[in-house]
């Protein structure tokens, strides 16, 4: 397949789309990286297979117009939680935990006959939900950037172009020109998704207006916040249409070379961007004389090598170039001065990933979503304590309340909701209690209680979490991931940590906390960059909201949540206790003593307080205090 022209591009999307239509069933097999781990590829072979011996099963190769049942390694459906998954269309269908003793019953009760598999699939105390869209986790979002992913063949490029892939960019190429381009997307109010929050199309004007040639386009796939995976999973399940999105940057700044630089440890992303840049060479819709226009781009990928710091612009073009990722002095920025000392446009995958919906539909159709200040939707990862976890997308504007409690299906166990970590440890890290939860979310609105959306990690904490352990787990993230280059960064985030753990430990004191406060302070007001400016956020919310749960841990010397094992003590309810010594017994370390029949004790002294004894005690008569 090679499309040449604008016309090549659409009577292949009509030739593909007729193609798909003849696969009467089409099994969606959920291969992106987390139902991989839980064994996805074994299902996929396994239906795979049952469906060929059967005689039914259709090649992917769209040029083929195979009629009959088609099996499709999908990107990330998003519901993380009941992995793996498996959609089956036209019914949509979506089975849930998928065993491989599954497939049988999935091939001869659904592929054979079209009824469903009930016990597959999700149900809750009103009622079995039979299509995915019913399913509360789905039903609430709006999904713009990921409509593809779990929806679609990702490891091929004819399924995409089928679904309308690259038609944005052969519409600009066509009848636009490129100051046209740059104005509509700022028109639109789309903003950086990777945290900062600029405005994408202001970016990009500026960077078309700069004298210099050579130009560049980089996208930012280093996604380093812990329980972060939305670029992830944007470029594991629709990889083309990030492509498209730098293709139509290129366009519009005049740069005719680009980036994408990817964190190391995806390498299924890298696998499927390799791929999708390879097929996008092969059919002409990258390199020289895009669709016969005289429009010339080349994509590369960049492997980044872990380093948190890389996800920070210039850290990012400096790491690409060959050097030592550390950030640098600014001015001058990196639309005038970036990648190889060239204007560069810098976004990240999910700001390339709205491009294409904006060419086509117009900045007014995408305005209908979001707020006023921040339009458009937001991809989040949602983990933690919350029912159902995984990748969702919502509009901007979406209360806490809903995201936690409607998509998430709130907290488990019973227990009560306490904090929600959002944007990274240093990328607007900040915890609400229940104030918060009507708070929309949106760049605006969280920067005035102190926050920003980040890059959209979003850590749901239940009643059993410490808050000082939260604020000392993120400061030794960003103490160890910290280049060094500055000294508010370098010795403040060390001192910071060198707090917490004193806290933690039963040794701090009021004094603690008000030196605590001023060096997060200096080190938010002075550090280089946006690492070290918002490194202090996990301290400087915990303070505001938790405050007496610091007061607790260095005036009490008591951790409330119990989690701090040097403020804790285990003990034995007299009362309860009936002398069995199966505690004792259990002891690793003989901290436990008495006579059979009798009230058995602990010295503390000798305790390591790792609660086998708890674990041990049948009457439970043994107790974390």
């Amino acid at each position: 397949m090679l499309i040449k022209t604008h016309h090549d591009l659409s009577s292949y999307a009509k030739k593909f789309e007729n193609s798909l239509n003849k696969q009467k069933i089409k099994v969606l097999v959920c291969c992106g990286t987390g139902c991989i781990a839980s064994g996805s590829l074994k299902i996929y072979d396994e239906l795979s297979r049952l469906i060929r011996e059967n005689g039914s099963l259709a090649d992917v190769d769209l040029l083929k117009e195979e009629e009959g049942t088609s099996v499709k390694k999908s990107g990330c459906h998003g519901f993380c939680e009941a992995g793996p998954l498996v959609r089956i269309e036209p019914y949509n269908y979506l089975y849930l935990k998928v065993k491989l003793e599954d497939c049988e019953d999935i091939f001869k009760q659904t592929i054979l006959n079209g009824e469903p598999v009930e016990r597959l699939m999700y149900q809750d105390e009103k009622k079995v939900y039979k299509t995915q869209e019913e399913i509360p986790f789905y039903h609430k979002q709006t999904r713009l950037v990921l409509e593809n992913c779990g929806h679609m063949d990702a490891e091929n490029i004819q399924e995409c172009i089928a679904r309308g892939g690259y038609e944005a960019f052969s519409k600009v190429l066509r009848t636009m020109e490129p100051k046209d381009v740059c104005k509509l997307i700022q028109d639109s109010g789309l903003r950086g998704r990777g945290g900062g929050g600029y405005v994408t199309g202001k970016k990009w004007g500026q960077v078309l207006s700069q004298p210099n040639p050579v130009k560049y386009i980089v996208c930012n796939g280093d996604e380093g916040d812990p329980g972060a995976f939305m670029d992830r999973s944007m470029m594991e399940g629709d990889p083309h249409k990030v492509i498209e999105g730098m293709l139509i940057a290129g366009y519009a700044v005049g740069a005719h070379t680009g980036y994408i630089y990817v964190r190391a440890e995806y390498p299924m992303a890298v696998e499927r961007l390799k791929l999708a840049i390879s097929q996008a060479e092969e059919s002409g819709l990258l390199g020289e004389n895009i669709l016969g226009s005289g429009f010339d781009f080349d994509l590369h990928i960049n492997k980044g090598a872990g380093a948190f710091v890389c996800g920070e612009g210039s850290a990012l073009t400096a790491s690409i170039e060959g050097d030592r990722g550390m950030p640098r002095v600014k001015p001058p920025r990196t639309v005038e001065q970036g990648l190889f000392g060239c204007p560069t446009v810098l976004n990240n995958v999910e700001t390339f990933a709205n491009v294409p919906f904006i060419i086509t539909n117009g900045a007014d159709e995408y305005k209908k979503y979001g707020t006023k200040d921040s339009p458009g939707t937001k991809a989040f990862a949602l983990t933690g304590n919350v029912v159902n976890t995984g990748l969702i997308e919502v509009p901007m504007g979406t209360t806490l309340r809903e995201v936690i409690f409607d998509i998430g299906g709130g907290i488990p166990d019973g227990k009560k909701f306490k904090a929600v970590q959002i944007g990274g440890p240093s990328g607007g890290c900040l915890t609400f209690d229940e104030r918060h939860l009507d708070l929309p979310l949106s760049f605006d609105s969280l920067k005035k209680v102190g926050a920003m959306i980040g890059s959209g990690g979003m850590v749901v904490m239940n009643e059993d979490t410490c808050m000082v352990e939260v604020a000392r787990f993120f400061m030794s993230f960003t103490q160890r991931e910290s280049c060094g280059k500055c000294i508010p960064c370098r010795e403040g985030t060390k001192r910071m940590l060198e707090i917490l753990e004193k806290i933690v430990a039963g040794n701090g004191t009021v004094e603690d906390l008000d030196l605590l406060k001023d060096i997060a302070d200096t080190v938010k007001n002075t550090a280089l960059c946006g690492l070290g400016k918002t490194s202090a956020n996990p301290v400087l919310s915990t303070l505001e909201y938790f405050h007496d749960e610091y007061l607790a841990h260095v005036v009490n010397k008591i951790c409330p949540a119990k989690q701090c094992k040097d403020l804790s003590a285990i003990e034995i309810d007299a009362s309860l206790c009936k002398g069995c010594s199966k505690c004792a017994r259990n002891c690793p370390v003989n901290a436990i003593s008495g006579k059979i029949k009798e009230t058995y004790v602990i010295d503390k002294k000798v305790c390591i307080k790792c609660g086998a004894c708890i674990e041990a005690c049948s009457f439970k008569a043994i107790k974390e205090v």
